[in-house]
């Protein structure tokens, strides 16, 4: 039975991938800050699936509680096959000019060096073994930039060459790197970038019908799921009314 770890599963994303892997029978290591929704999220897994689970409660910004978490992986879950990056955020939504500084380091830290951390921590036994897989989260904003999104287009855009650097480098191993890029989905995210304001986050998706988090961990499970001698590099995936980062259809 393969082993996953993946981050930023208390909401949205990361949720929605821990369910579906323990659907398709992986033992889950999830991660995440808000330790009643991980407990939670726990429970609800071992009632439902015959997989292992093991909660851990931390933030990927803190390098050092990233260092402690993975040390601390008991002997049965040390073996990882597959590693979710997933944990990330939108904050602020406002011009260049008007933006918090405190958002562009929230979002940095969380997109691209929380990434590095995790994955700088778990590779050396996918190395060893010369065997994994790795699928970073990105976003459609990784591919083009949008009005009032520069730093976290440019977090995203740091993600898509971080993964295909790796894909490069981690070859040789017969490590596997594949990225998601979604387009507009409806979760926690835009509650998040808008600071807790719900009517403008249902604003994003007015006149539309965004993703769910179902329909990414639909991609995530496609791209588990390929024989070995197949790596999907990338799927992006839009809802039917958006065209680009900044084209859509409303009704």
């Amino acid at each position: 039975m393969k082993t996953a770890f993946i981050t930023g599963t208390t909401s949205g994303f990361g949720r929605a991938f821990a369910l579906r892997l323990a659907q398709l029978g992986y033992n889950l290591v999830i991660t995440g800050r808000r330790k009643e929704r991980l407990d939670e999220l726990s429970a609800q897994i071992k009632k439902n699936f015959s997989v292992e689970v093991l909660p851990l409660n931390f933030d990927v910004r803190d390098k050092k509680a990233c260092e402690s978490a993975i040390n601390s992986l008991p002997e049965k879950f040390q073996q990882i096959d597959l590693l979710v990056n997933n944990a990330g955020l939108a904050a602020g939504a406002s011009p260049f000019d008007e933006s918090d500084l405190d958002d562009f380091e929230r979002m940095l830290d969380t997109n691209v060096k929380g990434l590095l951390y995790i994955t700088k921590l778990i590779i050396p036994d996918m190395i060893k073994r010369q065997a994994g897989h790795i699928v970073n989260i990105s976003s459609i904003a990784g591919i083009e930039v949008y009005p009032n999104g520069h730093v976290y287009c440019a977090s995203k855009h740091a993600v898509n060459a971080i993964t295909k650097g790796m894909r490069m480098d981690l070859v040789k191993y017969g490590i596997r790197v594949s990225s998601i890029s979604p387009g507009m989905v409806e979760t926690e995210f835009s509650i998040v970038r808008y600071h807790g304001d719900e009517n403008k986050a249902k604003a994003v998706y007015k006149g539309l019908v965004p993703l769910s988090a179902d329909d990414i961990a639909d991609a995530l499970e496609f791209i588990v799921t390929r024989p070995p001698h197949v790596m999907i590099n990338d799927i992006q995936i839009n809802p039917a009314q958006q065209a680009n980062t900044y084209i859509s259809h409303r009704k």
